[in-house]
């Protein structure tokens, strides 16, 4: 018996990553920096920013959950890609920082080409998206360790903030403003829940449901370019409470209702959640929230609409109790 035989086609892989290899665009973002990349051991990139007084690597690593059920199910696998770059790079950016490159990890019990290749383009077009560099990864066949057409991804990303203009939680103070950033549906997020909602009809929800993670570096880095943002809360599992992360001990984050779109509202109504229980379970629409100065709403919502994101007021900031923190629904 050979390594074939026992359910491992290392020739599979080398043709994965010969593809991957001759299909490279001719030009890619931070392209100059790299050295060596995809089909060697590890990835060598040229750090050093003469532009920033204290340069800081920023990493970040997330998966797209099981999101991946659906797209299993469905064998459409061009979006998850996107997903699993976006919930990377949307993190890096909460702190002010430039998304520089990307690593995947791609398992799975039986290497199937084709699909294999629809997951990285939508990894290396996000990168292109994120101006990030697709700079390598890892395919791992594992047969027992996944069930048919089962497989996993994890996705790892660096980047680079100079320290003294990162943002967060020590920019944060009373009086200022909130604003949402739409979100694209669900993201990737709560699907262990999604799927058994819509489980009985999924073909009519699909699309929506595999609608892929938006990407936020691109119109983050316009607006820290212009010094507009104090803070930033990308919102993933558990929802609004990943504003909680970026506010200070004794501020109360005063937030507005909104209108849902279609598919929270009818989550909602599957699920019969309250709309607290809700908020803390999904976006409910609003992928990132932006923490900024009262007389700079108008330029943030100005260039998110020259950029093509949809964006609105979502509250402000309050003073609070000593070591209180926490967010209130009003309206």
């Amino acid at each position: 018996m050979d390594y074939k035989e026992a359910g491992v086609d290392i020739q599979a892989g080398d043709e994965l990553v010969d593809w991957l290899k001759k299909t490279q665009p001719s030009q890619q973002p931070h392209q100059d920096r790299l050295v060596s990349g995809i089909g060697g051991f590890a990835s060598l990139f040229r750090i050093g920013f003469p532009e920033m007084s204290d340069p800081c690597l920023v990493t970040s690593t997330d998966g797209v959950g099981t999101k991946l059920k659906i797209a299993i199910e469905t064998q459409n696998f061009s979006t998850i890609g996107q997903d699993l770059v976006a919930m990377c790079v949307n993190d890096l950016v909460c702190c002010g920082a430039k998304p520089l490159l990307f690593l995947d990890y791609y398992a799975t019990g039986k290497l199937r080409l084709e699909e294999a290749k629809s997951f990285l383009n939508g990894v290396r077009q996000a990168c292109i998206d994120s101006d990030c560099l697709l700079a390598g990864g890892e395919t791992a066949e594992m047969p027992g360790m996944y069930q048919g057409g089962d497989f996993d991804c994890a996705g790892f990303s660096v980047g680079v903030v100079d320290r003294e203009k990162s943002i967060g939680s020590h920019r944060v103070e009373p009086g200022q403003k909130l604003i949402a950033l739409k979100s694209s549906g669900f993201h990737s997020n709560g699907y262990s829940l999604v799927r058994k909602l819509f489980a009985e009809d999924l073909n009519e929800w699909v699309e929506t449901l595999l609608k892929p993670t938006r990407l936020y570096p691109k119109v983050m880095n316009a607006l820290l370019q212009k010094n507009l943002i104090q803070a930033a809360a990308h919102i993933t599992g558990g929802g609004l409470d990943n504003l909680l992360r970026v506010l200070p001990d004794q501020i109360i984050a005063n937030i507005d209702r909104w209108s849902w779109d279609k598919e929270f509202v009818e989550a909602q109504k599957r699920s019969a959640l309250s709309e607290t229980e809700m908020l803390k379970t999904f976006n409910c629409g609003v992928g990132m929230i932006l923490v900024v100065q009262p007389d700079q709403v108008s330029s943030v919502h100005q260039i998110c609409k020259e950029m093509n994101f949809e964006s609105f007021d979502l509250g402000d900031l309050s003073k609070g109790d000593e070591s209180q923190k926490e967010y209130r629904l009003r309206g």
